[in-house]
C-alpha cells in the first residue's frame, strides 16, 4: 500500500491501521464493480490488473473514459460526498483490488484525523491533475454525447425528428399546453400511393420523394412546428399554440406545396398527400387520444379521395 500514491504520505503505523479497514477483492476479467447511477459508497484501489471507467450513450453504445492500473484508484468521490456514480467501472483482466467504504473511512478519520487529511490532500491533487490532463478530452466526450443523443432522436435520411423523439416528448408537450392553457395540434401525413410509386420506380425513387418532401416541409413551416418522420412515408407534425383553423390552413398549404414537387428526370411523377389532424384540448385530452383522433382524420381524408387535409370530427 505504501507504493499507492494517495497513501504515500502515511507512516507505517497509519498504513497498518488503514489496512485493517480495507477489504481485498479478487475479480475475474470483465467483472462489473459499479454502474452509472449506483450509490457512491466505496473507493477501489488497484493492486494488480486493469479497470475501465466508461459511460453509456443514448443509442445504447458505450464510451470508455479512462483506465486505472496498479496503484491507481477509482470511486474517490465517495470519500468526499455521497453522490451517485457518474460512470460505470469494470475489470478488463483478472484483478486484485483493495476497497474502502466511506463509512469505514469516516471511522478512520475520527481516530486519525491528520492521516486522513494527508490522504484527502494527495487524492485531490491527483484528481485535479487528471482533470487538467483530460480537460479537452472531457469536452470532446460531452460533445460526442450531445451528437449521439441527436443521432438517437433524428431520422438520418431527412434530418427530422424520429418516432423515438415523439414518444419521449409528446406527453411533456401536451402537459405544457395544458399548463399554458394553449392548444396543441397534431397532424398525420401520408404520401398518396407511395407503395405504388415504390413498386413502379423502385426504392431509390421512394427515397428521393421522401427527401424532396422533407425539404418542402421546411419551406412550408416557419420553424416553431415540430416535424417527425414516423416511419416510411408517414410523417407527423406538431403545432404548439395552433388552433384548428390555423392548423387547417397550414395543412392545406402543405398539400398545395406537395402538388408542386417535381422529380428531376421523372416529370411524369405527380405527387399528392393526405393529412388528418386533431387539436388538444378541443378533440382530445391526452397524448394517446390526440394521436388516435388525428389518425382517424387521416383515414377519413383517404376515404374521401386523398389529396386533402381533414380535421377530426366526432360526428364523422
Amino acid at each position: 500500500m505504501s507504493r499507492t500514491p494517495i497513501f504515500a504520505d502515511l507512516d507505517a503505523e497509519d498504513l497498518l491501521t488503514l489496512e485493517s479497514f480495507m477489504r481485498r477483492r479478487v475479480c475475474r476479467a470483465h467483472e462489473t464493480l459499479f454502474n452509472e447511477g449506483d450509490p457512491g459508497e466505496e473507493l477501489f484501489i488497484v493492486e494488480s490488473g486493469v479497470l475501465e471507467i466508461f459511460v453509456g450513450l443514448p443509442d445504447g453504445a458505450e464510451m470508455a473514459l479512462s483506465r486505472a492500473g496498479a496503484g491507481n484508484f477509482v470511486g474517490e468521490m465517495c470519500l468526499i460526498e455521497k453522490v451517485p456514480r457518474s460512470a460505470s467501472c469494470r475489470t478488463l483482466e483478472p484483478s486484485v483490488l483493495l476497497s474502502l467504504r466511506s463509512s469505514d473511512f469516516e471511522l478512520f478519520t475520527q481516530n486519525h484525523p491528520v492521516a486522513s487529511l494527508r490522504i484527502m490532500n494527495r487524492m485531490l491533487t491527483i484528481t485535479v491533475e487528471r482533470l487538467l490532463k483530460t480537460g479537452s478530452f472531457l469536452t470532446q466526450i460531452v460533445q460526442f454525447g450531445e451528437d449521439s443523443r441527436k443521432r438517437a432522436i433524428t431520422d438520418p435520411a431527412t434530418g427530422l425528428f424520429n418516432r423515438r423523439y415523439l414518444e419521449e416528448n409528446l406527453p411533456a408537450l401536451v402537459n405544457r399546453a395544458r399548463t399554458l392553457a394553449q392548444p396543441l395540434a397534431l397532424a398525420m401525413f401520408d404520401m398518396d400511393h407511395f407503395g405504388n410509386l415504390n413498386a413502379t420506380w423502385g426504392p431509390a425513387m421512394g427515397d428521393r420523394v421522401i427527401s424532396e418532401a422533407a425539404q418542402v416541409f421546411r419551406q412550408v413551416f416557419s420553424g416553431s412546428e415540430i416535424l417527425v418522420r414516423y416511419g416510411g412515408d408517414e410523417f407527423l407534425f406538431l403545432f404548439p399554440g395552433a388552433d384548428s383553423g390555423q392548423t387547417g390552413a397550414l395543412c392545406e398549404k402543405l398539400c398545395q406545396a406537395v402538388r408542386q414537387i417535381r422529380i428531376e428526370d421523372r416529370p411524369e411523377v405527380h405527387l399528392t398527400c393526405s393529412l388528418g389532424f386533431a387539436v388538444f384540448p378541443l378533440h382530445a385530452q391526452n397524448p394517446g387520444e390526440l394521436m388516435q383522433n388525428a389518425d382517424k382524420a387521416l383515414y377519413l381524408a383517404k376515404e374521401r379521395g386523398r389529396d386533402r387535409a381533414v380535421e377530426f370530427s366526432r360526428d364523422a
